[in-house]
């Protein structure tokens, strides 16, 4: 299937490893050219480095820290410069540490909203004008499946990656009409360091091991296994492409069953 991807330029954030990278190598497959963006200049080019000849020639990076004072602007304008233009968008951040809501720290949640939400908002902010001018532009946030179903240790990203799927959910309402698509991407459990890192947590806070851990945690999903980076990459892809024209303003959940909720 072709998704009519060919020479569209994406902006991809937190591309350098994980989900990020996997909805980058996704849109190369397809034709794309991407610009990667991380906070490592290095892990960025190993990343790149990593492609094959005919993708690695249409990968553009750029270095920057999301929670730096004007990244987002900074991020923008070099995406611009690399490809031209920004079709694609596709908005990624780290996630918070983990933890109890009664231990959670108000200092703590401030800290993580400067650097999840602010930034991806002002670049979606910067680059929307131009996608509604062009008459075509597709904007992807990647959330977790923590906004549908709240996930028990981790209050902080429930909490703010909530506050970007109303902010979209608004958006895509405004500029549906002018051929741009806005949706939210909830993963569930993806093969990551970052789900590694979560199952380490708790392993270490229930005194169990990571391997059981990861095998109940697999054990309770319909599936019956923690997704891959390439399976999500292709639901990204998907909807990054022509034929997810009508589909704006949702979130789509890539989980293997695990939000049990209609």
């Amino acid at each position: 299937m072709d998704l009519g991807l060919r020479d569209k330029c994406a902006l991809v954030l937190g591309a350098s490893q994980g989900l990020g990278l996997g909805v980058a190598r996704a849109l190369l497959a397809e034709g794309a050219q991407v610009a990667i963006s991380s906070r490592s200049a290095s892990a960025l080019e190993e990343a790149r480095d990593a492609l094959p000849d005919d993708q690695r020639s249409r990968c553009f990076i750029v270095p920057a820290d999301l929670g730096a004072e004007g990244a987002a602007d900074a991020i923008a304008a070099a995406a611009r410069r690399e490809l031209g233009a920004v079709d694609i968008l596709v908005n990624n951040s780290g996630g918070p540490p983990p933890g109890s809501p009664s231990a959670t720290s108000v200092e703590e949640v401030e800290r993580q909203f400067a650097r999840m939400v602010t930034p991806l908002l002002a670049l979606t902010l910067a680059v929307a004008p131009a996608m509604r001018e062009r008459g075509w532009g597709r904007i992807l946030t990647i959330a977790s499946s923590g906004i549908v179903q709240p996930i028990a240790h981790l209050p902080i990203s429930n909490s703010l990656r909530s506050a970007l799927v109303g902010f979209m959910k608004t958006l895509a309402g405004e500029v549906a009409a002018d051929g741009v698509t806005v949706n939210v991407l909830a993963p569930g459990r993806i093969a990551t360091d970052r789900t590694r890192s979560i199952d380490t947590a708790l392993a270490e806070r229930t005194g169990r091991s990571k391997e059981d851990v990861a095998r109940e945690s697999a054990g309770s999903i319909p599936a019956g296994r923690y997704g891959t980076v390439e399976e999500f990459g292709a639901v990204a892809a998907f909807l990054a492409g022509a034929g997810a024209s009508y589909v704006t303003g949702s979130i789509i959940r890539v989980d293997g069953g695990a939000i049990r909720s209609i």
